[in-house]
This record gives C-alpha cells, sequence and structure tokens, in this order.
C-alpha cells in the first residue's frame, strides 16, 4: 500500500507570523512612548521597522539571525535606537517586550486543526519541517497543541540544516522510509517550500492565503495552490 504522507511548514502556513509583527510592533512602541512621553511612538515604529527590514533582507544575518532571533532582535532596536539617540538599554527591553508580545498576538490559521485532523482520520503521516531556534518554534509548538498532529517535527537548529538544504527534506523521507514521490510539501514560500523540495521530486503544494497569484519570476510552479487550509482535503482524498 502507497504510503500518504504530508510535510508542512509551521509560520504563516500553519500559524499566523508574517500577519502579526507590525501590530506587534506598534503596541511595544506605544508602550515605550507611554513611559517615555518625549518620545514619538510612531517613529520609533518607523525606524524600527527600517532597521528591521534592512538587517532580515541580508541572506547571511537571515541565516543566522533566525537561529538566535531575540539576539537579532536585539540588534535590530538597537540599530534604531543608535540612530534616533535613546538609550540602548531601553533597546534590548523593547526587544525582549516584543517577543513575548509577538508570541502572544500569534493564532492557529482558519482550518488548520480542522485539516490536520481530517488527515489524521484519513490515515496520512505528517511531518513539520521549520526554520529557526528550537526554543522559539518549540513554544510555539507547545502553545498551539500542534505536535499531536505530526509523527515527525523536524527544526533547524536541531537537525543542524534548514530549509533550502535538501538534506532536511530527505531527512523527514528517511523518517517515514518513503520516495519523494509518494510525499507532498505544503508551505506558503515559493523558495523554501516549494522550489526546494520539488527539486527532489515531492510534490508542493503553495498556500497563496493572499490571493496574489503565482508571481512571473515564481522559482517554481506548484503542482497545487490553495488559497486556505482546507483546500487541501479535497486535493488529497
Amino acid at each position: 500500500m502507497t504510503k500518504r504522507t504530508v510535510l508542512f511548514d509551521l509560520d504563516d502556513t500553519l500559524v499566523a507570523f508574517a500577519a502579526v509583527r507590525e501590530a506587534s510592533w506598534l503596541q511595544v512602541c506605544h508602550e515605550y512612548h507611554l513611559e517615555n512621553r518625549k518620545t514619538s511612538a510612531l517613529k520609533t515604529y518607523e525606524n524600527i521597522r527600517k532597521h528591521n527590514d534592512r538587517y532580515w533582507s541580508d541572506e547571511k544575518n537571515h541565516r543566522e539571525g533566525r537561529l538566535a532571533i531575540e539576539t537579532a532582535r536585539r540588534q535590530v532596536v538597537s540599530a534604531a535606537f543608535n540612530e534616533l539617540g535613546r538609550p540602548l538599554k531601553d533597546a534590548h527591553i523593547l526587544a525582549d517586550r516584543f517577543s513575548i508580545v509577538r508570541l502572544e498576538k500569534m493564532y492557529v490559521l482558519p482550518g488548520v486543526e480542522h485539516t490536520l485532523q481530517a488527515l489524521l482520520d484519513r490515515h496520512y503521516e505528517m511531518a513539520l519541517i521549520t526554520n529557526g531556534d528550537c526554543d522559539t518554534q518549540r513554544k510555539k509548538i507547545k502553545r498551539f497543541a500542534i505536535a499531536k498532529y505530526f509523527k515527525h517535527v523536524l527544526i533547524e537548529e536541531e537537525i543542524g540544516f534548514g530549509k533550502p538544504d535538501q538534506r532536511i527534506y530527505l531527512e523527514a523521507l528517511s523518517y517515514f522510509g518513503i520516495s519523494p514521490e509518494e510525499s507532498w510539501m505544503v508551505g506558503d514560500n515559493l523558495n523554501l517550500d516549494i522550489a526546494a523540495p520539488q527539486s527532489l521530486g515531492i510534490r508542493g503544494i503553495w498556500y497563496d492565503s493572499k490571493g496574489i497569484g503565482l508571481p512571473p519570476t515564481a522559482p517554481a510552479v506548484p503542482f497545487r495552490i490553495i488559497r486556505i487550509t482546507t483546500d487541501l482535503l479535497e486535493i488529497l482524498k
């Protein structure tokens, strides 16, 4: 009997991550402003956003920063506060507060739990594949109680490599004892969740939650495109 296996991304596929970023930064900047009334909350936010975008657009920073996310956030806010002439000790406090607020604001995306349970009921085996540091990612997995759906969880820091390194997908395939053609990868990132696994023969399902459509410069054409997680139930019957 052919095995039925699905590999899932975590951030912005199962739980809201990017969607709560701006609201989290705005909240902590307004909190800081209440304690430091000579400052402008909006100016602080705009400066942090500028440095945040600059930091994460650098490939080396992205690769190293996601493995030490709280340290990276301190660096971003410190750069912004240095430019604004504000105390660096406050920068660390604000950055750490952001880490707490963002996790509080995160939520499981619509249809996720129903879909994962339905796939279990259909006897699919599932793995979670996520980049980042183990402490941060494990906190999310625990908070949203989603470990119960997955037979295998692969976190970049824990295993020593992450997406788009082919080894992380091969590790999942090896765990289940399947060939690439027997598996699917579901995720929101066209490079990490579609192009990279499809280069091995894994069928990619792109989660296009905003309905933007496949861009002309897409690194790969997904096997399927979904708008909401429950769309998977029509594909994976």
